[in-house]
């Protein structure tokens, strides 16, 4: 499978920016032209059928967590985790003594 054919629009394409949402919950595609020249910030990219899946404060908190890790440490793209995984409360119980 080609990079077209997995970014592009198809079974498994059709990626966009969630960092860059546009009005009435649409999605701007996923990348930009070049770095310097654009006024975007770093893109967190996800299936359009992930993103509109998810609630607001999961797409911020994807973005937010991209955003602060370095990017492009030794030329590889930095990869996050779209999803966190939830902790769970433990209650410890009280030891009479």
């Amino acid at each position: 499978m080609s990079l077209k054919e997995w970014f592009g629009k198809g079974p498994k394409g059709d990626w966009v920016d969630i960092g860059a949402p546009k009005k009435k919950g649409k999605f701007q595609p996923c990348g930009r032209k070049s770095a310097k020249k654009s006024k975007r910030k770093y893109p967190k990219c996800v299936p359009r059928s992930t993103a509109s899946k998810m609630t607001a404060s999961q797409r911020k908190s994807a973005v937010t967590r991209k955003r602060l890790k370095a990017q492009g440490v030794g030329g590889k793209p930095t990869m996050v985790k779209t999803f966190t995984k939830k902790k769970k409360n433990v209650r410890r119980k009280k030891v009479k003594k």
